[in-house]
């Protein structure tokens, strides 16, 4: 019945198509579109191009899965949405499972219902991506119900089959590194584990921790090889200032938002950037609130945890205490306190940590129904009609990026993050003005962030405003000199202005973070190639090897040229100038080409002279 109910709720997310980052994990990402370029995706970052490593993400279960998907479907959003849908409902069925082997069965059961409906899940099983969550949080929660069904004692059958789904689990998403504490917290809610009988209980464990550990060590090391390091780079976007204030006063807003997503989950949103959630220096009465809700849940909490151990026979109030405790262990991963990570706060990123907010309110639900039956299963039904009718019409914001993105601008103008949508949506439609303003805004509300400014002055090159779009990466890589996109724009930008030295210092800064990278490296080669360095300019292109995209610059083209005028082919020569010409990409770039023609070649220009357009403020 759970399953069902899970599948049904979620079945309108069915007509749903790519949205939001499906375009670049899923839509963009030719190397998972076929079995032949699909095991190399595997073992490179999650994210494609270079922001792969910036985001400092490794998901090779979730990439194996999307490229599979993708593959049967043939590149069509039906495969992922059935996937998403059905898997959502065997994790529901795992929820029932696990806490009924915790709590009697009609707790279990309000607990799996609950879980199966609730609106906050709808990111997770409505977009494409979220297929990460739900193979690891299936995966944990597999781990955890053949731990709690096997003997006190677990053998190394036992152990091993933890540790493969733990594998599996990690691979979908890091927050699956908090299994070992979901193990423990399991084994602490069914017995007495104090100091005294801590050695005890290792002596019957440790083949379990000692799995989950190797596993660990063993995906973190090959994090550390695929990506460069083993946690995230960029923290949460517009909230680069959390790295030098005091954390806790805007992660306890944060709380308080966990609690009213449960609660009260009418007010969704695909994105929490500020000013949705303000990056607080100081207290006041939003992170003041939430700090005493923090603190009286987390001391009733220490009171409960007190009562007699849980089992499918025992209603004790312990298993309040162990569906928080549940999700200060799941979501401990993504809440920025030990360290920061992508996001402030995301609806996906509490579908693990659910699983204990779930336990606890059917747990709630039972304890009520001993005194008030009545009430309590009338309370459930409103509870289930409300959550399911929720999640019933927020799926279909999930469609496309044309309804989330409308969504998302209707409905929390205030956010960053709908300034830059609604930017980019301006600059669509050629209304160049509105969207420098919407830029300007949301560079106010979420800072310099280095995505954002590099976003944005890729637009700005687009429009040919250089002056303002150097500002902006020259800002973007004086915060972060470790990452290569803005340094390699700016190679871009000094070879359409036509400084050859120029380019070359932005492109070996480039190179030096980040390679293979055919397109810098191709345009170094051109400038060497420019500035009279042969040898130099031969060495840089013979490490361009096999096939690449490379032959669509206007770069590669002028260096074809320079090398058949030295080895005396003047048709040739003038033949790759020409190609050149056609590739180059926007009116500067072309009058750059121009004044090589007419100068170094003796062509005549094909354009009339023009200035740059003034740039804004």
């Amino acid at each position: 019945m759970v399953g069902l109910v899970a599948a049904l709720v979620f079945s309108n997310s069915l007509w749903n198509e790519f949205a939001f980052d499906d375009q670049h994990i899923i839509v963009g990402n030719e190397a998972i579109q076929s079995l032949e370029t699909l095991p190399g995706a595997v073992v490179a970052p999650y994210w494609p191009s270079v922001y792969g490593r910036e985001n400092g993400l490794w998901r090779p279960t979730t990439t194996a899965l999307l490229g599979l998907q993708y593959v049967v479907g043939d590149g069509s959003p039906v495969p992922f949405h059935v996937m998403n849908v059905l898997g959502h409902a065997a994790v529901s069925v795992l929820v029932l499972l696990l806490l009924a082997e915790l709590m009697p069965l009609a707790a279990a059961l309000a607990a799996g219902l609950l879980f199966a409906v609730h609106p906050v899940h709808v990111e997770a099983v409505a977009n494409a991506i979220g297929i990460a969550e739900i193979a690891s949080t299936a995966a944990i929660l597999s781990a955890c119900l053949i731990h709690v069904r096997g003997p006190a004692t677990p053998g190394w059958g036992r152990a091993l089959a933890v540790g493969a789904f733990y594998a599996i689990g990690f691979g979908a998403k890091e927050s699956a590194v908090t299994l070992p504490g979901l193990i423990f917290l399991l084994d602490a809610a069914r017995r007495r584990i104090g100091f005294g009988e801590l050695r005890s209980y290792v002596r019957g464990t440790w083949r379990v921790y000692l799995v989950m550990l190797l596993v660990a060590a063993a995906i973190l090391a090959a994090r550390l090889a695929v990506l460069g390091r083993v946690a995230a780079t960029l923290g949460p976007l517009g909230a680069d200032l959390l790295e030098e204030v005091p954390r806790i006063w805007t992660l306890a807003e944060v709380w308080a938002h966990y609690v009213r997503l449960w609660i009260f989950p009418m007010d969704l949103s695909a994105d929490y950037a500020p000013d949705l959630i303000p990056i607080s220096i100081g207290w006041n009465a939003a992170n003041t609130v939430g700090l005493g809700l923090a603190l009286a849940v987390l001391t009733i909490t220490l009171i409960l945890w007190r009562r007699p151990v849980m089992g499918p026979t025992s209603s004790t109030s312990r298993a309040a205490a162990f569906g928080v405790v549940w999700f200060v262990i799941a979501v401990s991963p993504v809440s920025n306190i030990v360290f920061l990570t992508g996001v402030i706060l995301a609806e996906r990123i509490l579908y693990l940590p659910s699983v204990g907010l779930a336990a606890a309110t059917g747990w709630l639900v039972v304890r009520l129904a001993r005194t008030r039956p009545r009430v309590a299963w009338a309370f459930l039904a409103v509870c289930l009609t409300l959550a399911s009718a929720r999640t019933w019409t927020r799926s279909p914001v999930w469609k496309n990026n044309f309804t989330l993105l409308t969504n998302l601008i209707e409905e929390y103008p205030q956010s960053g993050r709908s300034q830059w949508v609604l930017g980019d949506a301006f600059m669509g439609q050629g209304r160049v003005s509105e969207a420098l303003v919407s830029y300007r805004a949301a560079i106010s509300l979420l800072g310099p962030s280095y995505l954002l400014l590099t976003e944005v002055a890729k637009q700005l090159v687009s429009l040919e405003r250089y002056r303002a779009a150097e500002v902006l990466l020259t800002i973007a890589w004086q915060d972060l000199p470790d990452f290569p996109t803005a340094p390699g724009m700016l190679a871009t930008v000094r070879a359409d202005l036509g400084d050859a030295a120029g380019a070359e210092r932005w492109a070996r800064a480039s190179l030096a973070l980040y390679r293979p990278d055919p397109a810098r490296s191709q345009l170094l080669a051109w400038a060497l190639a420019a500035q009279g360095r042969w040898e130099e300019a031969e060495s840089e292109q013979a490490k361009l090897t096999g096939p690449s995209s490379v032959d669509v610059m206007w770069h590669h083209w002028l260096y074809l040229a320079y090398v058949r005028r030295r080895a005396g082919d003047m048709s040739g020569a003038l033949a790759a100038v020409d190609s050149a010409w056609t590739r180059a990409r926007t009116a500067v770039g072309r009058e750059t080409l121009d004044s090589i023609r007419a100068h170094e070649f003796g062509l005549p220009a094909r354009l009339e002279p023009r200035t740059e357009p003034e740039d804004l403020d």
